[in-house]
Parts: structure tokens; C-alpha cells; sequence
């Protein structure tokens, strides 16, 4: 646990230190991470995270993200403790971020009604980087903006194994949403 707090706490520091202005930083620590994976006729599998760090920097458009895997919640807690161990193993790969760059994103154009902007950058989950472009919407809220949308994953893409025995109950696609209210 210590050791996740730490990792987030270096990821945040390299991210504050590799861009200039405070005032152009926008930042939560309270986004919000779920996905499904459940398939039609079987048992619900989907959990959420509500601690989600993010930051953006307004200027340039640069964006981050990072979750801690052992963050996310499930209706039962035997679904939560095969995730962390047998699924995404948590011990070894404690989190999963997003960094990339925000196209063409001029926040004082941003209005409280969504517009659709291209994020391209790269994803790495269970310790493996792969390479997204990924339509967010933004939108103005008080002091900040919001950062919401969804995309699917393939477990296989990033080394996740799904037994065979439970393989019919797992989707063959994730689906990701995220939500993300930033301020200054």
C-alpha cells in the first residue's frame, strides 16, 4: 500500500516538475474509472474506482491519468480478490496509467456544452504499453473542466490470461468509462 502511494505521489511530482505555470495545471485525484466485462445470462463483472488521479496542462494539452488497481471495487468481494490476484495481479503490476495529448484543445473555448477532442498516447495496463487515440468530451465546470468518454480493451492485448474455465463469462472487449472533474 505504501509502495502504490509512493509510485502515485513520484507520478504527480514528474508531472508538476515537467510543466511550467501552476495556473495552466488542472488536476483531480477524485476520478472516476469503471468498466464492464459481464456477457448476457451470466454473473454481473464490473467494478469502479472513485480515486483516479488525473492532470492536465491546459497550454499544451498534455494529459495524464493513473489508477490503482487494488482501487477498484466489485459487488462481491471473492470477484475483487480473483481480479487482483489471478487477473491483473496487483502485487506486481499495482496500477495503470494514461499519458498522451489532448489535439487542438483550447480550454477558453471550452463551454459547459461537450465538444469532442482526439487524445492519442499511450495506455499501459498489467505492465504492458500499448498505443490509443481515444475521443474524450470536454466540457467547462467551476474552476476547471471535465474530462469524460469510453473506449474498449482486449485483456489479451495486455497479457491479461482468462482461464478457460470462466472465458465464456468474461467479454472479449472491456468497456472503459471514465469520468474526470479537474480544477486549479
Amino acid at each position: 500500500m505504501k509502495k502504490s502511494f509512493i509510485n502515485l505521489f513520484a507520478v504527480l511530482l514528474i508531472i508538476t516538475v515537467t510543466t511550467n505555470g501552476s495556473a495552466q495545471k488542472l488536476i483531480t485525484k477524485t476520478g472516476n474509472i469503471k468498466f464492464q466485462a459481464s456477457m448476457p445470462t451470466y454473473e454481473d463483472v464490473s467494478a469502479e474506482n472513485k480515486s483516479v488521479s488525473a492532470i492536465l496542462e491546459q497550454s499544451t494539452g498534455d494529459f495524464a491519468a493513473l489508477v490503482l488497481i487494488k482501487g477498484f471495487r466489485f459487488k462481491t468481494a471473492l470477484m475483487e480478490e480473483h481480479f487482483n490476484e489471478n487477473y491483473m495481479e496487483s502485487e506486481k503490476f499495482s496500477k495503470a496509467t494514461l499519458k498522451g495529448k489532448i489535439s487542438d484543445l483550447d480550454v477558453s473555448k471550452i463551454t459547459n456544452t461537450s465538444k469532442n477532442f482526439t487524445l492519442k498516447g499511450d495506455l499501459t495496463i498489467h505492465g504492458k504499453t500499448k498505443p490509443v487515440t481515444l475521443l474524450v468530451k470536454v466540457s467547462k465546470a467551476a474552476n476547471g473542466v471535465n474530462i469524460n468518454g469510453s473506449f474498449e480493451v482486449k485483456p489479451e492485448d495486455f497479457d491479461i490470461e482468462i482461464p478457460n474455465l470462466v472465458r465464456k463469462k468474461i467479454a472479449d472487449k472491456v468497456k472503459i468509462e471514465y469520468n474526470f472533474s479537474l480544477i486549479k
